[in-house]
């Protein structure tokens, strides 16, 4: 009931909004047709948004039956292109991948300016090939996943000797949590050289309802990005959600970069967080601890996709 009148208070704002940008906005005179593809005509003020449906990934495969692979769609007031098979989706991925790469970005992803520091979201230009130069020479080289096979077995005799313990004492073991526990740990101990979690306790449990939390909040429809001027109120308040999350996590990274930064070991940690450290320290004008603790949060959330 409550989303019902939510969505029937919004069409009632955006069809004003509508109505009064036809009235006002000056008659341009005749317009060329814009070149984009075929696509199912739009209703007024919501365009396709119906046709959708309550599962779209279906919708959008009947809907390209008919108007074919590549197909625009009028999300209220934003107009999208959809890619639905591969051939296309190589060429736009591959080919015209610098032409396609500055999407528009979800309400939820502006939370703590994301959208502005954040590797995945970042137009691709000298700070984000700094960013992914970082990364792969730091975490995702071929020498720095050599040099982590001891660590990855350490994490995963963990994992062996707790389903041990579990079988001995007649324990279930939730493989789901255990799972996850070892993924974070092993994450956790390649950028901070710590254990985030504890098999059989509900730390590792709260850091996942985070983690869920946060792709649950990013991938739940949002009105403000069908209209933009909605953005301004967050009417659903997923921004804010994304905010209470994103915050949760800078608190922990602020400690751990608190504590790292006191400690006066003169031999370095070999972990990802000390490679950013050593470079904000060089320049923290081209590498923030803002950008530090967005990149560190990419890292983290990918451990729940």
């Amino acid at each position: 009931m409550d989303l019902l009148l939510t969505l029937s208070l919004l069409l009632c704002f955006a069809a004003c909004i509508w109505f009064l940008r036809a009235v006002l906005k000056p008659n341009p005179g005749p317009r060329r047709s814009a070149n984009l593809p075929p696509g199912p005509n739009p209703l007024p003020v919501i365009g396709n948004i119906l046709e959708l449906g309550e599962k779209p990934h279906q919708s959008l495969a009947k809907l390209s039956k008919i108007y074919g692979p590549l197909m625009r769609l009028k999300l209220g007031t934003m107009t999208t292109v959809v890619v639905s098979s591969p051939e296309v989706a190589r060429i736009v991925l591959q080919k015209y991948d610098q032409v396609f790469s500055s999407r528009t970005h979800a309400d939820a992803i502006r939370a703590l300016d994301h959208h502005k520091h954040s590797v995945a979201w970042i137009p691709a230009d000298n700070q984000w090939r700094k960013i992914r130069k970082l990364c792969k020479e730091k975490m995702f080289s071929g020498q720095k996943l050599d040099g982590s096979q001891g660590l990855r077995r350490e994490k995963l005799r963990d994992l062996r000797d707790y389903v041990n313990e579990c079988c001995v004492s007649g324990q279930a073991v939730d493989i789901g949590v255990a799972a996850f526990t070892t993924t974070l740990n092993l994450m956790s101990a390649t950028l901070f050289s710590v254990d985030f979690a504890a098999f059989g306790s509900g730390s590792s449990q709260e850091f996942k309802d985070v983690m869920s939390g946060i792709a649950s909040i990013i991938g739940r429809p949002n009105f403000a990005d069908c209209f933009p001027l909605l953005q301004l109120v967050d009417p659903q308040g997923i921004r804010r959600q994304t905010t209470f999350y994103f915050n949760k996590c800078f608190a922990i990274f602020d400690e751990i970069i608190r504590q790292r930064l006191q400690i006066s070991d003169p031999t370095p940690k070999n972990d990802m967080l000390e490679a950013l450290l050593e470079i904000n320290q060089k320049d923290e004008a081209e590498f923030s601890f803002s950008d530090m603790k967005h990149l560190l949060l990419v890292s983290i959330i990918s451990i729940d996709s």
